[in-house]
């Protein structure tokens, strides 16, 4: 009895330490791609300025952390400026991450190609050189298709040498600009009739940079960039990895295999543009509504004019008011039979007393209903029923008139 409970023991901890090595292991067995296969992943970001592209590398080699920023920000989206960048480093994200928060549509484009970015990750941890290499490769293809120049957002230098070194900067060193661009056009000459080359790029709206440049903080922008044939400089030094940076709390990303078919440079064809085939750039912002508008997400307002009626109060009637007094009948309605007290039988003959008219009450009161009792009028006095016969009493426009005083009593 004891053997087997020692033995369920040894398997359940065995299994609690494959368990934990998996993700290390799963991360360890992403190969390394070759020349070609980081052409196709770098194309979509070759063309950036040199020290975004130099934040996006160093940030790839943490794909776990990339997701846990891109949840961060969206559940932060009232942050701007000093406000996230410091809220950002409260949370312990790694510098590259923390520079990079003042650009969610990039940190977007990364989540969404979470296995692609994991790729260059990988290549950058491995071998730079590699990397730099072939970000001047697709640099040299864009410039000889004339799509890559100089233009009032970024300044494009060439520095020649045994080999020409292409260099991004921001035309405006405080104001940074994301360009946009199908990777499947950009890298080869447009044919006679096709666009013309420098329009295949645009930008988007320019992000300040400039007080993240003054900071001294080592994520500060001043502070990166690509040192051309020696690798990634960060914080004016060569890059060597993170030491001691983010630990996520829940590890969920689990690499899956790169289909290299699916998209545009596969076999060396840039051409190819591969069916239904998005190209991974970030989304163009969208136009801010005025302030006077409704907030997203409410409910669009009635199709009433503004200021009408208090907001959750009931719509009035549509009906005409009455200008009858409140005790009168409408045409239409019949009295009752027995008069206006109950338990009075109508006589025949007799005139029923009209109702004086009263002052109309307030609007505020129902309209139906009746005055007090002690406002109705009188009623004049009948003789009991039973000092009368029935059906014998006279019309009482033949009924003599009684004679005026007190008559005086008839001796017997």
């Amino acid at each position: 009895m004891l053997s087997r409970f020692c033995r369920l023991l040894a398997i359940v901890l065995i299994s609690s330490l494959v368990a934990v090595q998996v993700p290390v292991e799963l991360h360890a067995q992403v190969p390394t791609p070759n020349a070609q296969e980081l052409d196709q992943l770098l194309a979509p970001v070759a063309l950036y300025p040199d020290s975004l592209l130099a934040q996006i590398t160093t940030a790839s080699t943490n794909p776990q952390e990339i997701l846990d920023v891109d949840n961060w920000l969206a559940n932060n989206p009232n942050l701007k400026g000093a406000q996230l960048t410091d809220a950002a480093q409260q949370q312990g994200f790694d510098p590259a991450f923390i520079a990079l928060v003042n650009f969610p549509d990039v940190l977007q484009m990364m989540a969404d190609n979470i296995d692609d970015y994991a790729a260059i990750g990988q290549a950058v941890m491995s071998n730079q050189a590699a990397v730099s290499d072939s970000i001047q490769r697709l640099r040299a293809q864009a410039y000889a298709a004339g799509t890559l120049r100089s233009n009032g957002q970024q300044t494009v230098e060439v520095q020649q040498g045994p080999q020409p070194i292409y260099s991004i900067q921001p035309a405006n060193p405080d104001v940074v600009y994301v360009p946009e661009y199908d990777p499947a056009m950009v890298y080869v000459a447009p044919g006679m009739g096709s666009i013309v080359g420098t329009s295949l790029i645009s930008f988007g709206v320019g992000i300040g940079i400039g007080a993240l440049i003054a900071s001294n903080q080592p994520w500060g922008w001043g502070g990166w960039g690509w040192n051309w044939g020696h690798g990634i400089y960060y914080n004016h030094s060569i890059w060597g990895g993170w030491h001691g940076g983010y630990r996520p709390p829940r590890v969920w990303y689990r690499p899956r295999p790169i289909i290299w078919r699916n998209r545009p440079g596969y076999g060396g064809n840039w051409r190819y543009r591969p069916p239904n085939y998005r190209p991974p750039r970030p989304a163009r912002p969208r136009p801010v509504r005025p302030p006077a508008t409704r907030p997203p997400g409410a409910r669009p307002p009635y199709n009433r004019p503004p200021g009408t009626r208090p907001p959750g109060t009931r719509p009035p009637s549509t009906r005409p008011p009455t200008t009858r007094p409140p005790n009168q009948r409408p045409p239409n309605q019949r009295p009752p039979k027995n008069g206006n007290r109950p338990g009075i039988p109508a006589t025949p003959g007799v005139p029923r007393p009209q109702p004086q008219p009263t002052q109309p009450q307030q609007p505020t009161q129902p309209q139906q209903q009746r005055p007090p009792q002690q406002q109705r009028p009188p009623q004049q006095p009948r003789p009991p029923q039973q000092q009368r016969p029935a059906n014998q009493r006279p019309p009482q426009s033949q009924r003599p008139s009684p004679p005026s005083g007190n008559p005086q009593p008839q001796p017997r």
